[in-house]
């Protein structure tokens, strides 16, 4: 497997360089600093990129991850959102800098079959960075009047069918309220949803 190494500093591109000869399913056919690697890439056409990015080294990022090779990335901070950008766009791996040499050499091998792979580090960055969800009952938005009354049915335990014959509409359309009915009340069934509408005051005893 043919791997191009990549880093602004000399120093590190060495140590990669070091620990990618001494793989035996490895090849090192050449290195690059960020500002080259765009045409180093196009000169040498590696199967697999190692990429120690700094944050800001590299305007194009994204840009660069769809140039063909696979990229395995080791990251001095993991930067969420530039992270998740970065596995849309077709980045296979993502170690943090201080990565072990068995840790990277896994990592290279690993998306060459095809498969992605985050550091646990990693990836509890990326959960950190999710937003919470909202607790059941928290409002996401006021139901429209339609809804209202179509929640109080469901208090009734009506079916759909019977929520759409009284209100003189389609079930679709019954089935259309009901969802959005749980996206804002943050519900996730009939129960809950008429629970947290009779704690909201929406339901009348």
């Amino acid at each position: 497997m043919r791997v191009l190494v990549a880093a602004d500093s000399a120093v590190v591109r060495a140590g990669l360089e070091t620990l990618i000869a001494e793989t035996p399913s490895l090849s090192i056919i050449g290195s690059a600093d960020t500002d080259a690697l765009v045409e180093r890439i196009r000169e040498l056409q590696p199967d697999v990129v190692l990429l120690e990015w700094r944050h800001g080294s590299h305007e194009s990022l994204d840009s660069l991850f769809r140039s063909g090779p696979l990229f395995v990335l080791l990251a001095e901070d993991e930067d969420p959102a530039a992270i998740a950008s970065g596995l849309r766009s077709g980045l296979r791996a993502v170690l943090p800098h201080d990565a072990s040499a068995r840790e990277i050499t896994a990592a290279i091998e690993a998306a060459a079959e095809g498969l992605i792979v985050l550091h646990p580090a990693v990836l509890a960055a990326l959960q950190l960075a999710e937003p919470p969800r909202r607790p059941p009952g928290e409002l996401n938005a006021s139901l429209t009047a339609r809804e209202i009354e179509v929640l109080r049915m469901l208090a009734e335990g009506l079916a759909n069918k019977n929520v759409a014959w009284r209100l003189g509409i389609s079930e679709h359309t019954v089935k259309f309220h009901i969802s959005s009915i749980f996206t804002k009340l943050n519900a996730s069934s009939r129960a809950e949803a008429v629970a947290i509408g009779m704690r909201q005051g929406l339901i009348l005893l």
